[in-house]
């Protein structure tokens, strides 16, 4: 009660494996030998239910759209992009910049693959 006041309803002491439910008796009264390990457990707060829908106090903010979530959709899009104007212009890209492409789509995949895989 010293060391938590407010919170005594979450603080649970636990000794040699059981837990010490009385809460009138001291310390000095569980009669602690030299060097004894008490545990000290600290539960959350309860927290009353909300109403379905509603963001309650403790609830994850939803997360922020970054331009690092943008950017493989982006590069799937030019690649896209891309291999259109390679099938329906064939004559304006070279053999390299064919091969280049197909390069750069094999990077992406990885790539994606390498993402969404954890």
């Amino acid at each position: 009660r010293t060391y938590f006041p407010g919170q005594e309803q979450q603080v649970r002491l636990i000794y040699q494996g059981q837990l010490l439910r009385d809460d009138a008796q001291s310390l000095a009264g569980l009669h602690l030998g030299h060097l004894s390990v008490l545990h000290c457990h600290l539960s959350p707060p309860s927290v009353a239910p909300t109403a379905p829908g509603t963001p309650g106090p403790h609830s994850p903010a939803p997360a922020a759209l970054g331009v690092g979530s943008l950017a493989l959709p982006l590069f799937v899009l030019l690649l896209a992009l891309l291999w259109y104007l390679q099938l329906q212009h064939r004559h304006v890209f070279t053999a390299t910049a064919t091969t280049c492409l197909a390069g750069l789509t094999l990077l992406v995949t990885f790539v994606a693959f390498a993402m969404y895989r954890r």
